[in-house]
This record gives C-alpha cells, sequence and structure tokens, in this order.
C-alpha cells in the first residue's frame, strides 16, 4: 500500500525506469554492464516505492497517551521554551526519519486543530538543534479534553523540499490517522506539558501511529 502524495512521482519512476531498462537493453551490448545497469534502475525504483509506502498502524486511542507520529529514532529529549504558540516552557521530544523509514504524519493524540501555520525556512540537516526554528515547517496543535493542547512540527531536512499537512483549524481529528507526508528526510518534535511523562530515550527506534511516547 502506497501514500497517494507518492502516486504521481511513483508512477513517472515506473515510466523512467521502463525505458531506461529498455534502452540498456538496446544499447549496451556486454552483458555484465547490462545487467549492472539493470540493477542500479531497479534499485532505484525499489528505493522510491519503498519511501512512498503506508504500511496499516493499528492505533489504540488512549486521550492520556501521545503517541509517536512518525517512524524513525529519537534524537532530542529535553525542556525547552517553546516561543511559536505557547511562549512558555515544554518538553519537546523529537523524532528523526532517515529517507528509508515511513514518512506518513500521524496525529499524536485526537481532538481540535486550533493552530496550523506553514513557515517557510532553509533546508538545514534535520537533526541540526537550528532545524525546528530556521528550517521550513509546519506547526500543529490539537486540544485534547484531557491531555490539553498538545503540539507537534513537521520539520524539512537538507533533501525535503516539500511539506504536506492535512491538519486545518476547527478540524476534528482522530489519533494516529493521517495527518501529512513530508518527502525526503526530515523529523517531527512534539511539544508536551512539563507534566508528561515521557516513555522513550534517546537513540530509541520508534514506530508511528502505535508507539506511546508520552502519558499525561
Amino acid at each position: 500500500m502506497f501514500h497517494k502524495e507518492g502516486f504521481k512521482i511513483i508512477i513517472i519512476a515506473t515510466f523512467i525506469v521502463g525505458l531506461g531498462i529498455l534502452a540498456i537493453d538496446y544499447l549496451v551490448e556486454l552483458i555484465w554492464l547490462n545487467k549492472l545497469l539493470s540493477l542500479l534502475l531497479l534499485g532505484f525504483y525499489v528505493l522510491i516505492l519503498q519511501f512512498f509506502r503506508n504500511p496499516k498502524k493499528h492505533t489504540i486511542i488512549n486521550d492520556t497517551h501521545i503517541i509517536a507520529p512518525v517512524d524513525g529514532k529519537v534524537v532530542v529529549i529535553e525542556e525547552v521554551f517553546e516561543k511559536e504558540y505557547f511562549k512558555e516552557k515544554r518538553i519537546q521530544v523529537s523524532i528523526f526519519m532517515s529517507p528509508v523509514n515511513v514518512h506518513v504524519t500521524r496525529y499524536p493524540i485526537g481532538g481540535e486543530v486550533i493552530y496550523s501555520k506553514y513557515h517557510p525556512g532553509k533546508y538545514l540537516v534535520a537533526w541540526h538543534p537550528k532545524s525546528s526554528e530556521d528550517n521550513e515547517r509546519t506547526t500543529v496543535v490539537i486540544s485534547n479534553k484531557f491531555a490539553g493542547e498538545i503540539l507537534y512540527r513537521q520539520v524539512a531536512g537538507a533533501l525535503a523540499r516539500r511539506i504536506v499537512n492535512y491538519a486545518e483549524p476547527h478540524m476534528q481529528v482522530i489519533q494516529g490517522s493521517d495527518a501529512g507526508f513530508i518527502k525526503f528526510g526530515s523529523r517531527v518534535d512534539v511539544f508536551l506539558p512539563l507534566n508528561a511523562i515521557v516513555k522513550v530515550n534517546l537513540n530509541d527506534k520508534v514506530k508511528g501511529g502505535e508507539q506511546i511516547i508520552a502519558t499525561i
């Protein structure tokens, strides 16, 4: 199963790879070189398919649990001053996605979207400390009657050139459902209340839409 944001790219890649293999077969007479070039093209095609995969997630909905919005590696757990929306201290948990991770963003909590804003910016590597403030990004805040207000931020990386965000103000969203997509290497930051109990550690690999990263 593939994400809808990848359909166009997959169709183009299929066309290019198909033509490429036909051209190689016609133009390259050396058998070993013919096979090598064909394998490289097929490898490229597999990477494209792998990047846009959208595996089914089994979310257990719980208003006191904050779940990982994406697959990836936990690279930040720290108390910070969140200055865009809260303008106060929060616990930041950041998850870095490499190009081989699933890049679907999922809502970490259910409730009403009360803030959603896109910010143009730079394309620093996604693990850079300043990427959360300087890179192209979207900020979304969800209000939940038990967990309060939870902010998550999609951050573009050095390779990412498009962030897709489906959250709009006043939408009622379901925990674990599709919230968007970030193309090619990026991270998502989650900002939690100071009383949240973080359930992950630095360098943990987490599963988006399923794994609990904090409880309220």
